[in-house]
């Protein structure tokens, strides 16, 4: 079976909604679950994160069709580690472009600097 699209445009089924306990404390309703987690982070981070997570497994869902939890929750964990190695790929490309960018400009500024010296010695030596 082909591995789907990382794409994720689906909205959440109504079913998967989170509900607040506490200030920082999330009820997770997902899969057929129902917990509570406890973190330190700001609620409206946490409610970001269920949320990108809710559309993650609706997305799952609909391009693989499977219905069992376990094997929902399973490629959609696959499938965002997947999404997190790509962007730190992309982090990593971008970042080599900019080191070589920078020598480019480095070497660029040292031949001008070289011409600048130059000119200099032949004005008082020439």
């Amino acid at each position: 079976m082909p591995l789907p699209e990382t794409e994720f445009d689906v909205s959440p089924p109504e079913s998967q909604v989170k509900a607040k306990i506490g200030p920082h404390d999330l009820v997770i309703k997902a899969l057929g679950a129902s917990f509570s987690i406890t973190a330190s982070e700001d609620p409206a981070y946490l409610d970001e994160v269920l949320a990108q997570y809710q559309v993650a497994v609706a997305n799952t869902q609909g391009i693989s069709g499977m219905k069992d939890p376990l094997k929902v929750a399973i490629l959609t964990g696959f499938l965002l580690c997947d999404e997190i190695n790509k962007i730190k790929l992309q982090i990593e490309q971008e970042q080599a472009k900019t080191r070589q960018q920078q020598i480019i400009e480095v070497q660029e500024l040292n031949r001008i600097m070289e011409n600048i010296i130059a000119r200099i010695d032949q004005t008082f030596h020439g």
